[in-house]
């Protein structure tokens, strides 16, 4: 059962969803105790846990989350799965990795637009770990295409890039995250106006989130009002990869 009174229209997008909290205590305890034990065996016995405090509420989030997407972009998903949905799996992929622990000590939500297949495309980001909890927006590790065509809009029209960049919805709120080049990228000189920017890898603007506010009992309309803040920024990178907003 949503956790929600009411879960569809425009009117639970502006009054908010004020039940019991998604994000509880018992979800960062989880995580912790995850932290300190990250094997199969302890998983196994603390299955439940995981389902009762971490899996299910998160799901309904995202379910109870979808009207308010829709009008942030009618063209970003929020689909309530744990595999192959908007809630990251919590099983590590560690063929290729040193670290062998099987699970991740974080929880994530990513709402990514329709057009995109994976956590590269465009989306609005959510991240739950113990003393690390944020809000984000953007592009994180663009393939190479995709990056190669922001660079080439930021260049082609500065100005649009700039009130992008300075935006004050979005300065006021936001931090820019992520990696950059050491050098200008290939084809731009290293005195561009706008070099700063073009050396980004990543386009993301992340927020931090106290621990305690994120089982705020109105954290859905407060997500969704964060996230208009970033309209600017998203508008300018689907545009850049040819994606509706």
């Amino acid at each position: 059962m949503s956790r929600g009174q009411n879960t569809t229209g425009q009117a639970t997008a502006q009054q908010g969803i004020m039940g019991n909290p998604y994000i509880t205590p018992a979800l960062f305890q989880f995580l912790r105790d995850l932290w300190a034990n990250n094997n199969r065996d302890w998983f196994s016995d603390n299955k439940k846990r995981y389902e009762q405090d971490l899996k299910e509420p998160l799901l309904e989030l995202i379910a109870d989350f979808a009207p308010m997407l829709s009008l942030l972009s009618p063209h970003y998903l929020a689909i309530p799965k744990a595999s192959g949905g908007s809630l990251f799996r919590i099983y590590r992929d560690v063929r290729f990795s040193k670290n062998k622990h099987p699970y991740k000590t974080a929880a994530g939500i990513q709402f990514r637009h329709k057009l995109g297949k994976d956590a590269h495309a465009p989306g609005y980001y959510l991240h739950i770990e113990p003393g690390n909890v944020f809000y984000a927006l953007g592009m994180w590790h663009p393939a190479a295409d995709d990056l190669r065509s922001i660079r080439d809009r930021i260049d082609s029209a500065p100005d649009e890039w700039r009130d992008v960049r300075e935006n004050p919805d979005f300065t006021g709120t936001y931090e820019w995250a992520g990696e950059s080049l050491k050098r200008a990228p290939k084809g731009y000189a290293l005195d561009h106006p706008d070099i700063e920017d073009l050396r980004r890898k990543d386009f993301i603007g992340a927020a931090p989130l106290a621990e305690e506010d994120a089982g705020r009992p109105d954290l859905l309309p407060f997500l969704a009002s964060q996230w208009s803040k970033g309209d600017a920024l998203m508008r300018f990178l689907s545009g850049a990869v040819n994606v509706p907003f």
